[in-house]
């Protein structure tokens, strides 16, 4: 996909960007996980950075580096209770937040972090409890003027209707609908809807730098979401 180098959003903001899993510890060496990489999140940084945007990155477990930039400061993050802690002090002080993190749906609703489970012959069961929806906790705090990009990873063929309802019940600006095959891809084929009922669409099957690109390039259109 062409990009210009010099290309910049036409409002300068403050980007804070969520990228990569979650771990829930189970106990001091097992924890609930999936396979999220943070690349769609790092490649989103990295554009941001290249645009000059000042940015923060809230980083979870992964072996991937953040880019290296001035305009960049990046805060890591291990639970969904880490990345709340981080989302509610950061928030604040930021324009768009574009949620990429893949964060637990699930917890242990206990877990032995102070030692180990230890192997026996019978089996055994986990008790699990939902994790706080972060981007929902976060809407009574979020301003006039601030900008809320979710993300929806779903089946191909509930994709639509479940980015809807996520954009709805999330009181999001816009939304990334994405297939499930773009966990563990470098590419991706997505949709962005509008909480103005416009959908956006990108070219099909981009590599994710190129999808950063891409959104970044529609922030002032989706920004106008939120009366800025």
């Amino acid at each position: 996909m062409p990009h210009d180098p010099d290309h910049r959003p036409s409002a300068p903001c403050r980007l804070l960007i969520t990228a990569g899993p979650t771990h829930e510890p189970i106990d001091a060496v097992r924890y609930l996980a999936n396979r999220s990489s943070g690349r769609m999140g790092l490649a989103l940084s990295e554009a941001a950075c290249n645009c000059g945007l000042p940015t923060t990155l809230l980083l979870g477990p992964t072996g991937l580096k953040p880019p290296k930039s001035s305009h960049l400061r990046t805060f890591r993050f291990l639970t969904t209770a880490d990345l709340q802690a981080l989302l509610t002090a950061h928030w604040p002080e930021h324009d768009v937040l574009i949620m990429a993190a893949a964060v637990a749906d699930y917890r242990p609703r206990r877990s032995e972090t102070g030692g180990k489970i230890r192997r026996r012959d019978r089996n055994l069961a986990l008790e699990l409890e939902p994790t706080p929806d972060l981007l929902a906790a976060l809407s009574p705090h979020t301003r006039p003027g601030q900008t809320v990009i979710g993300f929806a990873l779903e089946p191909e063929a509930e994709l639509q209707r479940e980015a809807e309802r996520k954009l709805r019940k999330k009181n999001l600006h816009a939304i990334v609908a994405n297939p499930l095959q773009t966990m563990d891809s470098d590419r991706v084929t997505a949709v962005v809807l509008l909480r103005s009922g416009e959908t956006l669409q990108p070219p099909r099957d981009l590599e994710k730098p190129a999808f950063a690109e891409w959104l970044l390039d529609q922030l002032p259109l989706i920004r106008s979401q939120s009366g800025d």
